[in-house]
């Protein structure tokens, strides 16, 4: 029972196998499909003689025209994507030398929007900023000094106004004050003379 199994199983293995290889063989095709199946063709269904295949010629001269109509057809899709490459790589070149002029002016934009002209002088925006604020802070501290100044120079003045008054206050009192002595002492000389004329 064992090898009638076995020996089933090995009928059917080698059915199997020879019914892929009708298949294979039917696939095959001197006029139809790829290159090597074509030379597998040939190989196939060619004769065998010793150690040699005996190969019809026509089916040389056609499987040799169908290679070089393989080959040329592969030799003008090489040449035409050669073209197309060629094609690519010069509008890459072109497309890198268009960024490149982009980028110079995007630099270029970037570096104005970022800058700001002062007296002609390109500045960027926080050394002009910096410097407007550096400029109000000295007109503010020069501001203040000036304040100060003029707030001490106003106090001098008006000290100076109060001393004058008080020294024009005290030279008109001192003025007063000669003009009664010097009354008094007319007087005095106007009775010593009356005096000395009445005696």
């Amino acid at each position: 029972m064992n090898s009638f199994k076995s020996l089933l199983f090995t009928a059917l293995c080698v059915f199997s196998f020879s019914i892929l290889s009708a298949q294979d063989e039917d696939n095959l095709s001197l006029n139809e499909g790829t290159i090597d199946n074509q030379f597998e063709y040939v190989i196939q269904k060619s004769n065998s003689f010793q150690d040699f295949k005996v190969v019809k010629k026509t089916w040389m001269y056609d499987l040799k025209a169908h290679t070089m109509d393989s080959l040329q057809a592969i030799r003008k899709s090489l040449v035409d994507t050669q073209a197309i490459v060629d094609t690519q790589a010069s509008e890459i070149s072109e497309l890198q030398g268009n960024l490149s002029n982009t980028k110079k002016d995007l630099d270029n934009t970037i570096s104005e929007k970022d800058s700001m002209s002062l007296f002609g002088a390109q500045m960027s925006k926080s050394g002009y900023s910096s410097l407007m604020w550096a400029i109000i802070g000295i007109l503010l501290i020069l501001l203040l000094f000036f304040i100060y100044r003029f707030k001490n120079s106003n106090a001098v003045t008006r000290q100076a106004k109060i001393s004058l008054a008080e020294t024009e206050e005290e030279f008109e009192e001192h003025r007063r004050i000669a003009l009664e002595r010097e009354q008094k002492v007319r007087r005095q000389l106007q009775d010593e003379i009356n005096k000395q004329k009445n005696s």
